[in-house]
């Protein structure tokens, strides 16, 4: 049996309930817009790079005098290799580059194993959808990864930042502190939370399981007949059930920037994570959506601190 497109189930969707069916995109409320560019570097200097992007087209990119970057570590932009991939916030109708973050990758899911003594390799599942990644943590990251990740042994969630290198994942930044329970054994929600508020406030963060200049998000709360995904429908923050293709107005609230996006994926890992956001002041407990990596940088979101305090509500 062939699904409706996402496009289309999120028409269909808005006609069922006698809505507009809205338009994805930024809320020109939010100011000056920002555009986020992912592609391979093919030359940088102090002040330009150039880039191919993932249609194979060439891109020249004026850099800011204040931009920065990230590789593993905080970084001049002239100081990043040629063949990095890269993505960049852009200012000024997408063509002055401000944040670049190079070959970054987040690692979100369950430990299943954990071997070695310096250098740590642990196998993660990701998820029914994502498969099984296989990451390496270097001894010099051990530490701080260790703080946050207390419980680091199968059963338990893991999320870290860090960079893909020589065909390996290096875990070398905690994304979060690690919830005190298992995977399996995630909060209800409280009772008197439900899906009957007009908006809904939490954790918004990001993953690289997208295309890489894909739009859109992973929600907890769809169906697992709907997407193929027997581990969803879990949250500690008792989210409303919403199919694929349908349109939420997310809000960064640390930048006062919105946008309505369309749920793509499903977020069984998302759903799992009962942690806060402390970018601008301490978020409801709970991941409400998990971005794409240009959605997340679209809406001011920094690949590296991985989180922003957020709202929903349908678009």
């Amino acid at each position: 049996m062939a699904y409706p497109s996402v496009e289309r189930r999120r028409v269909l969707a808005a006609a069922a309930l006698g809505r507009e069916s809205g338009v994805p995109g930024p809320d020109p409320a939010g100011g000056d817009p920002l555009r986020a560019v992912a592609g391979k570097i093919l030359d940088i200097s102090p002040h330009l790079v150039t880039v191919e992007t993932s249609g194979g087209e060439e891109e020249r990119l004026v850099i800011a005098p204040w931009a920065t970057a990230w590789h593993g570590a905080d970084s001049a932009p002239a100081d990043l290799p040629v063949g990095s991939s890269v993505m960049m916030r852009m200012l000024r109708e997408g063509r002055v580059v401000e944040r670049i973050w190079a070959d970054t990758t987040r690692v979100t899911g369950t430990i299943l194993s954990i071997e070695g003594r310096r250098d740590v390799t642990v196998e993660l599942d990701c998820g029914s959808h994502r498969g099984r990644r296989t990451i390496v943590i270097p001894y010099r990251a051990t530490g701080r990864l260790r703080v946050r990740h207390p419980q680091f042994e199968p059963g338990y969630l893991f999320d870290a930042i860090g960079v893909r290198r020589d065909g390996a994942v290096l875990a070398l930044l905690p994304a979060t502190s690690q919830p005190a329970y298992p995977a399996r054994a995630v909060p209800a929600p409280p009772p008197a939370y439900g899906g009957t508020q007009s908006r809904i406030s939490g954790t918004a963060t990001w993953s690289d399981a997208f295309d890489e200049e894909e739009r859109g998000l992973a929600y907890p709360m769809v169906e697992s007949s709907d997407t193929g995904c027997p581990d969803a429908e879990v949250s500690c923050v008792g989210l409303p059930y919403l199919a694929i293709g349908s349109l939420l107005q997310v809000k960064n609230v640390c930048a006062e920037r919105s946008a309505n996006v369309q749920v793509v994926a499903c977020g069984c890992l998302a759903g799992r994570f009962c942690d806060r956001c402390v970018e601008c002041g301490t978020s409801p407990r709970g991941r409400i959506a998990e971005l794409s990596a240009p959605t997340f940088v679209e809406l001011g979101g920094d690949l590296v601190k991985g989180c922003f305090n957020a709202q929903i509500g349908l678009g």
